[in-house]
């Protein structure tokens, strides 16, 4: 899983901000589209999740998955994948923060692989698609 597919949005509020949405996954079936459910398992010292299960509608198919979540304060979180779906058989994500004059520069990662073969320009453009649907959603949360 080396290739990953990344993108980068600025959205106009600090980075704490920022991270506590991220960091509120239950919330997210509200403003990321895609995402049916998130549940979280297992909470760290800092009360954020250390692991969760995800569930999303990834349009061709949909999906449950175990991720295990590491928090480096609000600068980034990484994810991987530690319980397989029925599709997805390998899952890693990050989002990167970095504060600039009053605004943030997220910046979504993730790489997926997935039990059906894929050309790999299909699986790139899937995560893309993913990955800006993100951004797009926590952009618009966030400014409205």
């Amino acid at each position: 899983m080396a290739d990953r597919t990344s993108s980068t949005i600025t959205v106009k509020a600090g980075k704490a901000e920022i991270m506590a949405v991220i960091a509120d996954l239950e919330a997210y079936p509200g403003w990321a589209s895609g995402i049916r459910g998130f549940t979280v398992q297992e909470a760290g010292e800092d009360g954020r999740a250390s692991r969760a299960r995800l569930t999303f509608d990834g349009g061709p198919f949909s999906d449950t998955v175990g991720l295990a979540y590491t928090w480096e304060g609000d600068d980034r979180v990484t994810w991987k994948l530690v319980e397989e779906g029925s599709v997805v058989t390998g899952l890693h994500g990050s989002y990167s923060l970095d504060e600039r004059d009053g605004s943030t520069e997220v910046t979504y990662e993730l790489a997926v692989d997935v039990r059906i073969p894929l050309i790999g320009m299909v699986k790139r453009k899937g995560e893309k698609r993913i990955i800006d649907s993100a951004l797009k959603g926590l952009k618009r949360h966030m400014e409205s």
